[in-house]
């Protein structure tokens, strides 16, 4: 397993991404399914893309701030200063209540 960026971390989430045009809306929808309801749409697929970042980035800074733990993304995982913390006590045997 890998820690990364927050920037890191949204490519590696990206590169699971689906694409999927509807022609009767007449629009391209976007899925990030490694992201529970992370979707979102555009006119083009350019647009698609530029749309589901923002709702990763959105979906992310949701989770963070409830204190939920990001996924582990096809052996990247977001470094946070709970886990650097986390794997400070492990290796010095110290435990955080």
């Amino acid at each position: 397993m890998k820690f990364v960026g927050f920037q890191e971390y949204v490519k590696a989430i990206l590169k699971t991404a689906e694409y999927k045009g509807d022609s009767e809306v007449g629009c391209v929808v976007a899925i990030a399914p490694v992201l529970p309801g992370c979707m979102t749409q555009g006119d083009n697929f350019e647009e698609a893309r530029d749309n589901l970042i923002d709702a990763i980035e959105l979906w992310l800074t949701v989770g963070l701030r409830e204190g939920q733990e990001m996924p582990l993304i096809n052996g990247v995982k977001l470094a946070t200063a709970a886990e650097h913390l986390e794997q400070i006590a492990t290796s010095r045997n110290v435990t955080y209540d």
